[in-house]
């Protein structure tokens, strides 16, 4: 006797919005910090409670964490603006692995999900494929 599975649409749909929930960020946030911290609190022994010292070193570190990472966007997008109007080597890598040296010069900058990206020949490269930047002296 064979037994067929029988899933009713309302189960289908609540299982598909479960698994997307559930697909992992790459990082965690301050919501996602402050629910940790209610979780945390919310859960502890009441007969031998955290000391409010720990809950607020833990506040400041990632405080301390969230501004270096202001600051490491800040100086990403300070860098592309300061290539503006110099002419660059680029290494360009394709799906293949071969890669391909491009020149020219960068004409802007784009910001492409929170990180600079400069342009050169109308095309949009990552910082990280920048090889050499050859200073053009201004003329007077």
């Amino acid at each position: 006797m064979s037994v067929d599975a029988v899933i009713g649409t309302g189960s289908a749909t609540s299982s598909a919005a479960y698994a997307a929930s559930r697909i992992p960020q790459k990082t965690l946030g301050q919501d996602d910090f402050l629910k940790l911290l209610v979780a945390q609190m919310s859960n502890q022994d009441p007969m031998s409670p955290k000391n409010d010292t720990d809950f607020i070193a833990q506040m400041a570190q990632f405080s301390a964490l969230e501004q270096s990472k202001s600051i490491q966007t800040d100086m990403s997008r300070l860098q592309a603006t300061s290539l503006l109007g110099q002419q660059v080597e680029l290494i360009q890598t394709d799906e293949e692995g071969e890669q391909t040296l491009i020149r020219g010069m960068v004409t802007a900058v784009q910001m492409e999900a929170g990180k600079p990206k400069i342009v050169v020949d109308g095309q949009s490269y990552e910082l990280t494929t920048l090889q050499t930047v050859n200073l053009i002296q201004p003329q007077t």
